[in-house]
């Protein structure tokens, strides 16, 4: 990777994958981009303001900066989508389409676009969900995105560009809040316990989603853009690392809060949650490019608690 661009950096995946792509590429060779302004810890880094639905604007920055490679992580997450499903839409699929063409018209090498487990719907296998199965959304978030699949593959397809992509599931992290996503309640979560607060969790005690820790999701974005083009056999991605309950993920907060407690008030996001995956079958992953987890639940839960100590005592 040469010229890097990253649209979408202010947000959860973008802020993290940014500062590793600064050691691989060199912060001469980083464009990070939003529509708001950096965090203190990215401030370093060459910002650009571009509103990915200005598609002269996008295509004009691809060029003065010679990229060669794009993340485009820029979108609106599911909840918020739900309240704003126009805006998702456009936001979603028109700034998808625009970083597509722009990488066609300056020939860019390779381009990642993050999915989601939001992609599939009530009429799939949910548990052990496979690589090939019945998708049928029924979020605005989640349409976007089985869509924005389909778009990749065409141009994949059509014009040769090479666009890789994972169905993410939800992301845990303690260095960012969370970014108006169903399965953020497991990041939520721990700000309340490490505040002496009971959680109140829009989501149901026993509802299972597929989770994973930050440094596994980038970790795993770079070994699928490094993998050789002749091994990807898909180009969206299954991607599992472990699946908790908002109530076991309670009980494993509370061997370090053990007067932690949950309340379950359950939402439209509950609702939205029972139609995700409880557990992901991401064997074509692990056969085509070597995934394999390293952060399991105990160890997420330590090393959560552990930085968000750290961050309340600076």
């Amino acid at each position: 990777m040469k010229n890097v661009l990253v649209t979408g950096a202010c947000g959860q995946l973008g802020s993290e994958l940014s500062l590793v792509l600064e050691k691989m590429t060199g912060t001469e060779n980083l464009v990070i981009s939003d529509i708001c302004r950096p965090p203190a810890h990215l401030s370093h880094l060459q910002f650009l303001m571009l509103d990915i639905l200005d598609e002269q604007a996008v295509k004009q920055v691809i060029e003065e900066h010679s990229i060669n490679v794009i993340f485009h992580l820029a979108a609106m997450l599911s909840a918020t989508g739900e309240h704003r499903p126009r805006q998702a839409w456009t936001l979603n699929m028109e700034g998808l389409i625009n970083v597509l063409d722009a990488a066609r018209t300056h020939k860019v090498d390779k381009v990642f676009w993050p999915s989601s487990i939001a992609a599939f719907g009530s009429h799939t296998q949910l548990d052990k969900t496979p690589q090939h199965t019945i998708m049928d959304p029924e979020t605005i978030y989640g349409i976007s995105k089985l869509s924005g699949e389909l778009w990749c593959k065409y141009y994949v397809d059509r014009f040769a560009i090479d666009v890789r992509s994972i169905r993410f599931p939800g992301l845990i992290s303690y260095k960012s809040p969370p970014g108006g996503g169903t399965t953020d309640y497991a990041v939520a979560i721990f700000h309340q316990a490490l505040k002496g607060e009971d959680f109140e969790c829009f989501l149901g005690e026993n509802t299972r989603l597929p989770m994973m820790y930050m440094p596994d999701a980038v970790e795993a974005i770079f070994k699928l853009m490094q993998a050789p083009k002749e091994s990807i056999s898909v180009r969206s991605y299954n991607l599992a690392a472990f699946s908790v309950t908002p109530g076991e993920l309670t009980l494993a907060i509370q061997k370090h809060f053990p007067h932690f407690s949950t309340r379950y008030n359950p939402d439209f996001r509950d609702l939205i949650a029972k139609t995700w995956p409880s557990t992901i079958d991401d064997s074509v992953a692990r056969n085509d490019w070597g995934w394999q987890p390293q952060y399991e639940l105990s160890e997420v839960v330590n090393d959560m608690v552990t930085n968000l100590r750290m961050t309340i005592d600076d």
